[in-house]
């Protein structure tokens, strides 16, 4: 016979909270299957080991071409090109494309050599030469490598919440599994009423409603939850499943079996294997619960009414697993400013988009970017009947999750410089990736407080002369890092030096970048040298026209043999596995607006920029150097 228990002494709220903060739960790191991740808060940074696309690929399916060949075409005088060959997706064809040919491809199938875009089939006509009716540019209807995500760039951060977006980034990546942050909770229902639901219910039984409702609840904070089934009111059973909780489990929820009825014994139990440190708690509904240890885990005996439960549970015990776990929720709307005009082309449209400070950048990377939407806050809908958005107009923006506040907006050109940055400096700072034109634009109508540049003007002189070019007369240019550029090639290969690649077949960078221009005025060189013309030298490299929006784009394409050299930048050939040749320092730089260089947290940028952490932290191939933070007016 078991002696009836009173509640002689019930804690307050506050002193509840107290009680379970001497507890000490802390966060615990676990390694999980993707495909059970969702929901769950990153313990570490994600790393690609991969470009993604890893290779050029087709984005539609139609003909692979020199866009050159194409500028004629017409609907009433369609261009005739040799059909050569066709390239399934999943196979990686030896076919190159010489000038007049061309091959069928499949939507994501790898570019042949030689191509630099494709034709949508719907504009071309079959025959014993395939007719092409309407022009394409470079790069058109042509995926990059690296150009969604490059290897080596950190695509999750520690501590982002996974929801299906970043789900897919993990896949794209080739990630099977990740680690991150849970408490493994231990769910023990009592009671003898309880019946199993899908099972007949028997006179005087109810379904088993707390096991559901709370292992949900648990969820939803993060944590996972292990049920223990339902414990009849038997002592050495409920003890049994305590002890195998205790063994298993970062914590324990017990619910029923915590009142002062005479067959209520759960504080006994915890208490003959632990401690109990509370029992009554001064709330309602509630009152009953128990906050203890048991067999070395805290444990927290829920009442045995499901909406009690829910009360104690959302009151007390899910603040701790959110903590623990750093899970964040709500999902609401809110307005913005549209930060650049878009246009939506007369079809309704869930437009992504990333909100700092009120404005709403559009994330548009194409349907082929799974980071399209892991970088985005949330979405504008666009109807079919509005055409066009202008800058500044207010729209409504529905949140994917809880918007982040920063204390710093850097918009421009990425570089894997800018992870070491932003985890050295004591502040939270966005990541708007819109390029060093973009930056410049950001910083002119005074959205951005920081902008990346890395461009190179034809006098060679890095980054300076741009912000005059944009009509930026606030701002200054602080000195940021080098980043070697040099000759991408296979670990075999003859090539030497820059003025080998005349004799070999290249990938180019596109036009107006910073590396395009500096392979033009290395070039320029070798024309003044020989005392030919910089075009009779370029029209005698094969491959000079065929362009890579990315690094990343131009080590693939000598990866897979598509071609024997590229420019660019150290760290995608050492991450790839290929060989680098230097030929220069690129110049990789920030302008800031002038009236921000005395706030502290510019401050806290230029120290973290200037300290021996960043200089010994940055990936190989980048490098601090004596201008490193210096600040440089221009004209």
């Amino acid at each position: 016979m078991h002696v009836r228990k009173e509640f002689r002494e019930l804690v307050t709220k506050d002193e509840a909270n107290d009680i379970i903060k001497s507890l000490g739960i802390r966060p615990r790191t676990i390694g999980i299957d993707i495909g059970n991740a969702s929901g769950l808060v990153l313990a570490e940074d994600v790393i690609s080991r991969v470009d993604v696309p890893p290779f050029n690929r087709a984005s539609m399916d139609g003909y692979a071409v020199h866009a050159r060949d194409t500028y004629l075409a017409r609907e009433d005088r369609p261009v005739q090109l040799k059909l050569t060959g066709s390239i399934p997706a999943g196979t990686n064809s030896d076919i190159h494309i010489r000038k007049g040919e061309t091959v069928e491809i499949a939507t994501g199938a790898v570019m042949p050599s030689g191509a630099d875009a494709v034709v949508m089939v719907e504009y071309t006509g079959a025959g014993a030469d395939i007719q092409v009716f309407r022009p394409v540019s470079i790069n058109e209807n042509v995926m990059h490598a690296g150009s969604d995500i490059m290897a080596g760039e950190r695509v999750l951060k520690i501590g982002t919440l996974l929801g299906s977006r970043d789900i897919g980034v993990l896949a794209a990546v080739g990630r099977k599994t990740v680690m991150v942050y849970s408490l493994n909770v231990g769910m023990i229902s009592t009671g003898n009423e309880l019946e199993e639901p899908g099972n007949e219910l028997k006179p005087g039984r109810i379904y088993d409603i707390n096991s559901f409702s709370l292992s949900s609840a648990v969820k939803e904070c993060g944590g996972i939850p292990i049920n223990y089934g339902i414990i009849r009111d038997d002592e050495a059973l409920m003890k049994n499943a305590l002890e195998k909780a205790g063994n298993e489990c970062d914590i324990i929820l017990t619910s029923g079996s915590t009142s002062a009825g005479s067959g209520d014994i759960m504080y006994r139990i915890i208490g003959e294997h632990g401690s109990v440190l509370a029992h009554g708690i001064d709330i309602k509904p509630g009152k009953p619960a128990i906050i203890g240890t048991a067999f070395g885990k805290p444990v927290f005996g829920l009442p045995g009414y499901p909406a009690s439960a829910l009360t104690i549970f959302n009151e007390f015990v899910s603040p701790v697993i959110r903590r623990a776990t750093g899970k964040i929720e709500e999902r609401i709307k809110t307005k913005a400013k549209m930060a650049s005009l878009v246009r939506s082309g007369g079809r309704s449209q869930l437009l992504p988009v990333g909100i700092v400070r009120g404005w709403a950048y559009p994330i548009e990377k194409g349907s082929g970017a799974i980071t399209t939407l892991s970088e985005a806050d949330g979405f504008i809908e666009i109807p079919g009947n509005v055409e066009m958005i202008d800058a500044g107009e207010t729209v409504v923006v529905t949140l994917f999750g809880k918007l982040e506040t920063y204390d710093l907006l850097f918009v421009g050109s990425h570089c894997l410089g800018l992870d070491t940055l932003s985890d050295i400096m004591d502040l939270k700072m966005r990541v708007i990736n819109a390029g060093s034109s973009g930056g410049l634009s950001a910083i002119r109508s005074g959205t951005a407080d920081i902008a990346g540049v890395h461009l190179l003007d034809e006098s060679g002189v890095y980054n300076v002369p741009f912000p005059g070019m944009f009509g930026i007369h606030d701002a200054v240019i602080v000195k940021g890092y080098l980043r070697e550029q040099g000759l991408i090639v296979r670990k075999d290969s003859s090539i030497r030096g820059f003025e080998d690649i005349i004799n070999v077949r290249i990938i180019n960078r596109n036009t107006g970048s910073g590396t395009r221009v500096l392979t033009d005025l290395k070039l320029q060189k070798i024309a003044e040298q020989k005392g030919i013309p910089f075009e009779e030298v370029t029209e005698s490299i094969e491959g000079y026209h065929t362009e890579a929006k990315t690094h990343s784009a131009v080590a693939s394409a000598v990866r897979l043999s598509k071609a024997d050299a590229g420019v660019g930048i150290r760290t995608v050939a050492e991450l790839n596995g290929l060989k680098f040749i230097k030929i220069a320092d690129e110049e990789y730089d920030f302008v800031i607006r002038k009236g921000l260089l005395g706030t502290g947290e510019i401050k806290i940028f230029l120290e973290a920029l200037r300290s021996d952490e960043f200089r010994e932290k940055l990936p190989c191939g980048l490098r601090a150097y004596e201008r490193t933070g210096e600040i440089v007016q221009y004209p």
